[in-house]
């Protein structure tokens, strides 16, 4: 008799087989949520093998909360990739022995440390210790240990030999932060990964495990400071209640050598403290900022300090009582300067007076107070004059203010940048700008030497970035979002770091080792600011998005209450032309720069092509580098832009099996959204531009799928990030 399994019991089969599939997939999926510290296990018996007989001992005396979470990393870390759990000693064992710690900690060893590496640094490296060869991770400071542990880590998670150590590092730059635009209802303003993450209702009482992980990955890659509420500040934030809250806050990231800073109203005196003025001058006014610092510090010793938004979109600043920038920010550095804390003042500045080019206000208004600052105050501009554009030229104050602390801002968040739906690696943009060189103080005067304090080393240094962080799972929406969070950190420790080799160490910490998923994937995030930039403002078109929420195209709006939030005012296309003329026949905001980048980027011989209609109104007619049209040029990039997310797709899809498949999908999904609202960027600008210009879009581009009304007429309803402000562009 034949064998025939019943249709009941192979129905029941199949299904069992599905949920083991089922089953298989979770356990091989990733929802994000450990970011780059994921540690995966090493594979391969020889890696793996090589590893473990070098690990196996460890010495590593602790008796800080920083040393004590530096261990607990170590030994979490080696559990997960090595199955490894070091048996802890007194005394070395030759070429097994792990040795963590300070000089001081390590006191028996006589252990001694470069005063070069400083008190952040770190030495990781094979040497011998009484006759025995060992590992050393050591730092001046607990928390140059923490550092050390972590990078000692990112060597196992990327794969790298630790036969032959001698690594020496230490941050180049003295304050590395983190800008939360968070409200203190929880809506993040320009955030685009969900709520805040700071659940003030529950807070001090409640701790959320996700305080600690946000505060072990911002350690991983140097971050040392956090601003945990938006610029746009609520004067409830230094009230009694809420400093309880902070203090809490504070106590979970110090562990991890954070420290927690607040953006502060300038009106607090008179909207929490009852007073009639805020005048910086008034001695009422200094005592109430006086008295409220000593009050944080009891609270909070190592309170780091206030960021400022002042005199800019409506809020309140010393320009009000007919006072400077230097007098708001040093008043406020009197009150926290016997607390070693320090002032971050930005100079994002733009009023209700609106300049002949909002290009240039902010130089003109912190040029002529360039040594009026007290020393612990820094000045925090922003990349490039206008306003995160997905392409500026850098900033002008960059070098002109040489006896002034300069702080640079760069904007995780991709509030111009596709939000989260779009895949866009933000590291060449911030290099693009930490190289351009200023030729300040002749060639070689780079942005990144500038803000590294190079030529003036008695300045404090900084840079700071608006984070993309929210309670989405996987933290910033995107998972590819996740790395220019990583990017900033480890540009922030050392501005001279590449795009590439930090893309390379994010994608093996975060995905895997496997290099034919990491070389496409890795040419994907190289080429992908470039494609976004080109769909979007090629050229040096910039300020072109829609109203209020910037999402999506609008290069029409012209209506927006006054000229300078409006995207015409920026691009000034008419019959003739298009482009913002910056040279000395137009605006003259290229005087701003030294003559040798006024006189580059003045000549259109020689102005790069990224930048042409930044500093340049020209003809449609006008002839490009490429032997096109300026218009032909302007399709060009647009159709370009779109191909490339279309390739991009193409070559994730290509990746299927080498990751998860639960990224592996998301990214798939986000990809398809990506490559439609960039069609929409494109179609909509090619035909509103063409208005003006006339001209045909050419052969052997496919037709825009709608006319230009419906592009303008498109309704987006609750956009995230915009808060409880429409109209603030931070």
């Amino acid at each position: 008799m034949e064998n025939v399994m019943p249709k009941y019991l192979l129905k029941y089969s199949y299904l069992c087989l599905l949920i083991l599939l089922m089953m298989t997939n979770k356990a091989q999926a990733d929802n994000g949520y450990k970011l780059w510290l994921g540690y995966s296990k090493v594979t391969g018996r020889q890696l793996t093998d090589t590893y473990r007989q070098q690990l196996r001992y460890l010495i590593f005396p602790a008796a800080s909360v920083q040393l004590n979470a530096a261990r607990a990393e170590l030994l979490t870390g080696l559990n997960a990739m090595l199955d490894l759990k070091p048996a802890e000693v007194k005394d070395i064992k030759g070429g097994q022995t792990v040795v963590v710690g300070t000089p001081q900690s390590l006191k028996a060893l006589a252990i001694t440390v470069p005063d070069s590496i400083g008190k952040e640094g770190y030495l990781i490296k094979k040497t011998l210790i009484n006759k025995n060869q060992c590992i050393l991770i050591v730092g001046n400071t607990d928390v140059g240990v923490l550092y050390g542990v972590f990078n000692f880590l990112k060597l196992i998670q990327t794969h790298r030999s630790i036969n032959e150590l001698n690594i020496a590092d230490r941050p180049r730059l003295m304050y590395r932060v983190l800008d939360h635009w968070d409200n203190l209802n929880r809506t993040v303003e320009r955030g685009y990964a969900g709520s805040s993450i700071w659940n003030w209702h529950k807070l001090p009482d409640i701790i959320d495990q996700r305080y600690i992980d946000y505060a072990r990955a911002n350690a991983s890659v140097g971050i040392n400071g956090s601003v945990v509420n938006n610029v746009n500040a609520d004067a409830l934030i230094l009230s009694h209640e809420y400093l309880l809250k902070i203090k809490a806050l504070a106590d979970v990231f110090r562990t991890y050598g954070i420290r927690i800073y607040l953006s502060v109203k300038f009106s607090s005196p008179i909207e929490l403290g009852g007073l009639k003025t805020a005048d910086p001058l008034d001695p009422e006014v200094k005592k109430w900022w006086a008295d409220k610092a000593d009050e944080i510090y009891r609270y909070i010793p190592d309170f780091g300090g206030f960021l400022v938004k002042a005199n800019s979109e409506g809020q309140p600043g010393p320009q009000r009582y007919g006072r400077s920038h230097a007098d708001g920010a040093n008043m406020l550095a009197d009150a926290l300067g016997p607390h070693h804390g320090i002032v971050m003042w930005r100079a994002f500045v733009y009023d209700n007076k609106v300049p002949d080019d909002r290009f240039k206000q902010a130089y003109n208004e912190f040029k002529p107070l360039d040594g009026k600052f007290e020393d612990n105050v820094i000045i925090q501009v922003k990349n490039g004059p206008i306003d995160f554009q997905p392409r500026e030229p850098f900033h002008p104050l960059f070098g002109a203010m040489p006896n002034t602390p300069l702080m640079m801002e760069f904007q995780l968040t991709q509030e111009y940048l596709g939000f989260s739906t779009h895949l866009v690696y933000e590291a060449p943009l911030f290099a693009e700008c930490l190289q351009a060189d200023t030729y300040r103080y002749g060639k070689g005067t780079t942005v990144s030497r500038i803000i590294k304090g190079d030529f003036n080393r008695k300045l404090i240094t900084g840079m700071t970035g608006v984070a993309n962080i929210g309670s989405d799972l996987n933290w910033c929406g995107h998972p590819f979002a996740q790395a220019n969070w990583y990017a900033f950190g480890r540009l922030a420790w050392n501005p001279d770091q590449s795009p590439a080799n930090i893309a390379a160490d994010w994608l093996r910490m975060t995905f895997n080792n496997d290099e034919s998923f990491l070389s496409p994937v890795k040419k994907i995030m190289l080429q992908s600011r470039e494609n976004t930039v080109n769909y979007m403002a090629p050229l040096g078109l910039h300020h072109i998005m829609g109203q209020s929420t910037h999402y999506g195209p609008g290069p029409w709006v012209d209506n927006a209450g006054r000229p300078d939030w409006n995207a015409t005012y920026y691009h000034r296309a008419d019959s003739v032309g298009v482009g913002f003329d910056r040279t000395n026949k137009g605006s003259d905001a290229l005087a701003q720069y030294a003559p040798e980048v006024e006189a580059n980027w003045g000549n259109l011989k020689s102005c790069p092509d990224e930048y042409l209609l930044w500093f340049h109104h020209l003809s449609w007619t006008y002839k490009m580098r490429s032997g096109r049209t300026l218009w032909d040029d302007v399709v060009w990039h647009y159709y370009a832009g779109v191909e490339s997310v279309k390739q991009m797709g193409g070559a994730w899809d290509k990746l299927r099996g080498k990751t998860d498949p639960e990224r592996f999908a998301e990214v798939k999904q986000l990809m398809a959204l990506q490559l439609k609202e960039a069609t929409t960027w494109r179609d909509a600008c090619v035909l509103y531009f063409q208005t003006f210009s006339k001209m045909p879009i050419g052969p052997g581009y496919p037709k825009p799928e709608h006319d230009l009304a419906y592009y303008k007429n498109m309704k987006f309803y609750y956009v995230p990030g915009i808060g409880g402000n429409n109209y603030m562009t931070n």
